[in-house]
C-alpha cells in the first residue's frame, strides 16, 4: 500500500529529471494501480490453487527486483514498465498475505489481532507513502522511493520462510476464466484512470467501461457453469461479505480522493514544501493507530455494521471539514483535526471490513475471498482520484475567481463530493453487514480453525 501513494510526492521531480509530459507523467502512478487492481483475482486464485506461501514470495521477488529497476530507470518508459512490474508483484502478495492470516491463526481472538494489524498497515502504508515520498524526495533524492523498498522486501522474504507450507488447496486454475476476468479488470480500472486525467468527456474511457462490462458479464456466466471457478460465486451469496466489498469500495474513495485534493493543496496553494507535506499526514497516522487498536474491541461488543457505519460516518465529517478549506487555512485548527478524524474512521472501517471478508468462508477460498477485497480498495483508490480530480478540475476551470482562489473552490467541491460518497457507504455497512457482534467463542470461521 506504501506504493499507492509514495510516488506523488516525487512525481515534480521525475517530471524534471526526464522532461515528461503533462499528459504522459500521471501513468507513473497510474501504471501501478492498473496491473495491481486488475491482476489481483488473479493473485489471489494463483494462491489458492499453487500455494499461498509460494505465491507470496514469488509476488514480493518481483516487486523488489521491479523496484530496483525503477531506481536506476534512465527514461520515462522503463520507470512505468517497472512500476506496472510492481503492480503484478504486489497483486500476487497482498491477497495471499490477508489469507495466509485468516487460515494459520485457529484461534479467534489471535487471529482477530492478526487482522487488525492487517488492516492497519494497509491505511498506514498510505500515510508512510506520503511521508517517505517528502522525506526521500527532499533528501536523497526521487530515485529512493523505489530503492526503500529494496530492503523491506528482503526482510519479508527471509521472514516469510517461516510460515507453515502445507497451504497448497489444489484445483484447477482455469486459464481461460482468468483471462476473462483479468482482461475486464483491466478494461475498467484503465477506463478509471482515463477519467482522472481527461475528465468524464473522454469517449476513450466509456468504450472501456461497457467492454468491461461485457468481459465481466462473460466471465460471471463461465463461472457459473464452471466445476472449477476461478471466482467461486457462492462467496456473494453471504450478504455480509457483500456488503464488506461494497464498503470497502466507498471508503477507499473518499480518504485516497482527499489524500491527491489536500496534498495538492498544501503544497499549491500554501506552499509547502514537499517534505513539509509529507510531514503533515502525521495527525493521520495517529487517527489510525487509535481506530485500528479500537476496532477489535469495539467488535467484541457492538454489531460490525455499527462499527463500520460509525467509521465511514466520522470519515465522511472529516472530508466535510476540509472542504471548508480556503486561502488562508490554519494547519492546527482546521487540517490536523481533520486528518485525525479521517484516519479513525478509516481505521474502524478497514478493520471491521477485512474481518468481514474472510469470516465464514472456507479455507481454499480465503485467498479469492482477500483478493475480492483488495480489489476493492484498489478499485476505490483509482475510482477517488479520478473522481475528485476530475470535480477539482471542472469546477476550477468554470469558476470567475483566480490563482489561489480558484484552486481552493475547486478544491472545497471535490472534497464535498468526497464526503457524500462516504455518507453512503456508511448506509451500505449499516444496511449489509452482521447485526450482531462477533464473540471470541463463536464459531464464525470453523472451516480456518480446522485449516
Amino acid at each position: 500500500m506504501l506504493d499507492d501513494s509514495i510516488v506523488n510526492i516525487a512525481l515534480p521531480s521525475i517530471q524534471t529529471e526526464f522532461a515528461v509530459d503533462p499528459v504522459h507523467l500521471p501513468w507513473v502512478v497510474n501504471a501501478y494501480i492498473v496491473a495491481f487492481g486488475a491482476l489481483l483475482l488473479l493473485g489471489g486464485r494463483v494462491g489458492d490453487v499453487w500455494g499461498r506461501r509460494r505465491t507470496l514470495q514469488i509476488g514480493i521477488a518481483v516487486f523488489v527486483l521491479a523496484s530496483l529497476v525503477g531506481g536506476l530507470a534512465q527514461g520515462t518508459e522503463v520507470l512505468v514498465a517497472a512500476r506496472a512490474a510492481q503492480g503484478i508483484g504486489a497483486a500476487m502478495a497482498a491477497p495471499n498475505a490477508l489469507a495466509l492470516i485468516a487460515t494459520t491463526f485457529a484461534d479467534r481472538r489471535t487471529r482477530d489481532s492478526a487482522l487488525s494489524l492487517y488492516g492497519a498497515m494497509s491505511g498506514l502504508g498510505i500515510v508512510v507513502g506520503l511521508l517517505l515520498g517528502g522525506v526521500l524526495t527532499g533528501t536523497l533524492g526521487w530515485r529512493w522511493v523505489f530503492f526503500i523498498n529494496i530492503p523491506i522486501g528482503l526482510i519479508v522474504l527471509l521472514g516469510s520462510r517461516t510460515l507453515a507450507t502445507p497451504d497448497r488447496q489444489g484445483g484447477r486454475l482455469g486459464f481461460l476464466d482468468a483471462v476473462w476476468g483479468t482482461a475486464g479488470m483491466l478494461a475498467l480500472v484503465y477506463a478509471i484512470t482515463r477519467f482522472g486525467e481527461n475528465g468524464f468527456g473522454d469517449p476513450v474511457a466509456y468504450a472501456l467501461v461497457a467492454g468491461a462490462g461485457v468481459l465481466l458479464t462473460f466471465f460471471v456466466l463461465t463461472q457459473r457453469a464452471s466445476h472449477t471457478p476461478l471466482v467461486p460465486l457462492s462467496l456473494f451469496r453471504d450478504r455480509n461479505r457483500v456488503g464488506a466489498y461494497l464498503t470497502m469500495l466507498g471508503l477507499a474513495i473518499g480518504p485516497m480522493g482527499a489524500f491527491y485534493v489536500i496534498t495538492l493543496y498544501l503544497q499549491q496553494v500554501l506552499e509547502y514544501s514537499p517534505l513539509r507535506t509529507g510531514l503533515s499526514w502525521l495527525p493521520f497516522a495517529a487517527g489510525l493507530v487509535v481506530g485500528a487498536g479500537a476496532a477489535p474491541k469495539l467488535l467484541a461488543q457492538l454489531a460490525p455494521r455499527v462499527v463500520a457505519a460509525a467509521g465511514a460516518l466520522i470519515a465522511a465529517g472529516s472530508v466535510l471539514w476540509f472542504s471548508s478549506i480556503s486561502t488562508t487555512t490554519g494547519y492546527w485548527l482546521h487540517l490536523a483535526p481533520a486528518m485525525i478524524l479521517l484516519g479513525l474512521g478509516f481505521g474502524l472501517g478497514a478493520i471491521t471490513l477485512t474481518q468481514a471478508a474472510v469470516s465464514h468462508v472456507n479455507a481454499d477460498k480465503a485467498g479469492i475471498a482477500s483478493a475480492l477485497l483488495n480489489s476493492a480498495q484498489q478499485i476505490g483508490v483509482a475510482l477517488g482520484l479520478a473522481i475528485l480530480a476530475g470535480v477539482a478540475a471542472g469546477v476550477t476551470a468554470q469558476t470567475q475567481e483566480v490563482g489561489g482562489e480558484a484552486l481552493v473552490t475547486g478544491y472545497g467541491a471535490a472534497l464535498l463530493v468526497g464526503a457524500v460518497i462516504l455518507a453512503a457507504s456508511a448506509v451500505v455497512a449499516a444496511m449489509a453487514l452482521d447485526k450482531t457482534p462477533w464473540h471470541v467463542d463463536e464459531p464464525a470461521v470453523s472451516a480456518l480453525s480446522q485449516s
